[in-house]
């Protein structure tokens, strides 16, 4: 009776034993499990891929201004009037259609109105007008832009300060984007099996990614047009662009 009694008393710390040793050999296996993702998630490697393209403006434009100065405002204004005419048949001659052209609005200025100082303006009145040609054709342009010279020789005063001249512009970035952003991608996978070769690792599934910002510069060596860059001339100023795309990847390492 008394060994079946301490039998009995024996059988549930047996059990509470038991399930003790499983919750500890559960735990650490969950423990050792998440000491070994941690480890993963230390170890990544972070790579860069570049795309470029060198691609061709799409569209031109290309605003000519033409000042005159004098006493008599009707006189002042017919030699713009006569400027004007002698610029739309210059383009007209380079082969530019007339639903290219826009005519701005006449700009007129009173000196002596707006003469603030003691000292008497040498010419009262100046008329400033503005034509602007917006074309897709922009070889024509080009090549127009070159023959600017017979406007000055024909007596004409072209404005030359900021905004003048031919500004290229490249509206394709859409169509471009997924393949760029395929082939960076690419790019950036290639770099981490490089890494992971010559560190004896492998390369796993992507931790994060940044696809970058597309920039757009002048193929010649002009400043980045979207992001920012050097000094140098306008990227406007020339016809062909280089398309640029860096993405970075953020690769885990497995031994």
């Amino acid at each position: 009776m008394d060994t079946q009694r301490s039998a009995n008393s024996l059988a549930p710390a047996a059990v509470l034993g038991i399930c003790l040793l499983l919750g500890l050999l559960l735990g650490g296996w969950v423990l050792g499990s998440q000491i070994k993702a941690i480890r993963l998630a230390d170890r990544y490697v972070t790579v860069k891929g570049l795309v470029e393209r060198t691609v061709k403006s799409d569209s031109a434009i290309w605003p000519v201004t033409f000042k005159e100065a004098g006493n008599e405002l009707p006189a002042v204004f017919a030699k713009s009037e006569s400027d004007k005419a002698a610029v739309l048949k210059f383009f007209a001659e380079q082969g530019v259609l007339p639903q290219e052209i826009t005519v701005g609005q006449i700009q007129v200025t009173d000196k002596l109105a707006n003469d603030y100082g003691g000292n008497q303006a040498a010419s009262r009145y100046v008329v400033q007008q503005t034509v602007t040609v917006h074309s897709s054709d922009v070889d024509k342009i080009a090549k127009a832009g070159q023959k600017t010279a017979e406007l000055v020789q024909a007596g004409i005063v072209v404005g030359g300060g900021y905004g003048q001249g031919i500004s290229y512009k490249f509206g394709g970035l859409n169509a471009l984007k997924p393949d760029m952003i395929t082939e960076a991608t690419r790019n950036a996978r290639a770099s981490a099996d490089r890494f992971a070769a010559n560190s004896g690792s492998h390369v796993g599934s992507i931790r994060s990614a940044n696809q970058g910002v597309f920039s757009i510069s002048a193929a010649d060596g002009g400043p980045s047009g979207e992001d920012g860059g050097g000094g140098g001339a306008s990227p406007d100023s020339s016809m062909m662009k280089q398309v640029r795309v860096v993405a970075t990847v953020d690769y885990y390492l497995v031994r």
